[in-house]
């Protein structure tokens, strides 16, 4: 299957805590990070994941927001580091690439806060990713 969604990192299900509509899902992404996907319960059966289960933590770019350092006391779970390897700016929007451990994340932001984080090739960033924005494919 081919999608649009160019942010698809892969890694393996570390836990599965469901309630009786969503499940947090636990991910170690094959770079040693962590990540939590909120998913539906039901979803998440589909998908049989269990502790062990190869996945794809999918990510749209619009949805990955970028800061130049780690954020503390904020509710979003995922927090990637990584380093700006091309930007490409439009009179509103700009696209930063930036690679991970493990792989390559897309942001798509505006050019007005590409400007003020001064972003450039070789800075590094933190990749900020609610839970609830990644979904989940199995490998």
């Amino acid at each position: 299957m081919s999608l649009s969604i160019r942010n698809q990192l892969p890694g393996t299900v570390t836990a599965v805590t469901s309630d009786e509509a969503m499940a947090a899902v636990g991910v170690r992404l094959d770079g040693g990070q962590d990540l939590t996907a909120a998913i539906t319960r039901e979803a998440a059966e589909d998908l049989g994941l269990t502790p062990g289960t190869a996945v794809r933590a999918l990510m749209k770019s619009t949805e990955v927001s970028l800061a130049t350092a780690p954020i503390e006391g904020l509710s979003i779970r995922n927090q990637l580091p990584g380093t700006v390897t091309d930007i490409v700016a439009g009179d509103a929007m700009a696209s930063v690439r930036v690679t991970v451990e493990g792989g390559e994340l897309t942001a798509v932001i505006t050019r007005d806060a590409a400007d003020e984080l001064a972003l450039s090739p070789g800075i590094p960033v933190v990749a900020l990713v609610k839970a609830t924005e990644v979904s989940l494919a199995t490998a």
